[in-house]
């Protein structure tokens, strides 16, 4: 899984993808700034761990070309990027394990309309209860 969360709203955007390779996740990044764009996001902090995808110079390069300023979690505190360890958490209990599926592609042809839902339908504790689309103050009607 490869995912990025959006500090003030909790908006998501997710993919399932094959490997960790910089190429990916450059790529990866790419399509989830687009989403964030097409919401009305502005980014201008990245937050990543320290794998070997975020420590390369392609993915250096694709931050700094947008005007991005890239920061790193401490080694080995994952809590330092509580939003999407947080998201991850959620991910599990409520889509990966919450039900049994009959294949991976049954469970993996699930996630766009669980993530949908995350984004836009169920309530966030964080952010008193609300989906967090709802903070998104500028959304257009394609995304509701």
């Amino acid at each position: 899984m490869h995912t990025a969360v959006d500090d003030h709203s909790r908006l998501a955007y997710s993919e399932i993808l094959t490997d960790e390779k910089k190429e990916t996740a450059v790529a990866f990044w790419g399509r989830a700034q687009a989403f964030f764009a097409s919401c009305g996001i502005t980014v201008e902090r990245v937050l990543t761990d320290n794998g070997s995808c975020y420590k390369s110079r392609l993915w250096r390069d694709a931050l700094a070309a947008a005007g991005i300023t890239h920061k790193r979690t401490r080694a080995y505190r994952p809590q330092t990027n509580g939003k999407v360890e947080r998201f991850n958490r959620t991910l599990l209990d409520e889509w990966a394990y919450h039900r049994p599926y009959t294949s991976e592609t049954e469970r993996q042809a699930a996630f766009p309309d669980w993530l949908d839902w995350y984004n836009y339908h169920r309530p966030h504790t964080g952010i008193s209860g609300r989906p967090p689309a709802s903070r998104v103050t500028n959304l257009s009607e394609q995304h509701t």
